[in-house]
């Protein structure tokens, strides 16, 4: 059981699910409903612009050569880096997960709202977030998502099996999941799932 909320703030709910998934529809079907959406994808990336202090450590870490011509952080480097080797990735996280946590907190207490979502793509291989009140999860069957993956980034199936592999199992994500949409209907499915989840939500906010 979640710790009691504190009331100044609103409920958090956790956006969750593998890749390709259709956690970005998902969010983008509250943030029309008026529902403030925190990624801590866009918030990762806004961390590693030129002049921020990450993006320094990351340089200090890694070395020059992970930044590109213009003096960017080179994203496919990066990946590919961490993506071999365990312990730069870790490294990375070690940089990284402080900063936006730290973001997330200063964020959610900005807001005005009964609830928000709070989009983390890898809640259970990260751990964190585990005191958030809800955790909504965007569920699809791991052929759907090879398929979807190789149709968006045109790769081989055997590149978005190893993306696969290198995340949590989906019975992992079903495990912490409160709520569950599954993303593999049509487009007013997902808007009636969206839809009934944000009344349950707004009645939960004001219990």
């Amino acid at each position: 059981m979640p710790s009691p909320r504190n009331q100044n703030q609103p409920l958090v709910v956790i956006l969750t699910g593998g890749i390709a998934s259709g956690k970005t529809a998902v969010s983008d079907r509250f943030a029309k409903l008026g529902v403030p959406v925190i990624d801590t994808d866009i918030i990762a990336r806004q961390l590693v612009e030129p002049g921020q202090a990450a993006l320094g450590e990351i340089v200090e870490h890694f070395g020059e050569d992970i930044l590109d011509h213009s003096g960017r952080l080179d994203r496919s480097r990066l990946r590919q880096r961490v993506f071999e080797d365990s312990l730069q990735k870790k490294a990375l996280e070690s940089i990284l997960h402080p900063a936006i946590g730290q973001q997330v907190q200063e964020q959610i207490a900005s807001l005005d709202s009964d609830y928000c979502i709070l989009v983390v793509p890898l809640l259970v291989e990260s751990g964190k977030y585990r005191w958030a009140d809800r955790i909504l999860l965007v569920d699809v069957d791991e052929e759907t998502q090879i398929e979807r993956v190789m149709a968006r980034d045109s790769c081989s199936r055997e590149h978005a099996d190893a993306i696969l592999k290198a995340q949590a199992t989906r019975d992992q994500r079903l495990a912490v999941a409160d709520d569950v949409i599954v993303n593999q209907g049509n487009l007013e499915d997902l808007d009636q799932a969206v839809l009934d989840l944000h009344a349950r939500y707004s009645r939960m906010a004001n219990q």
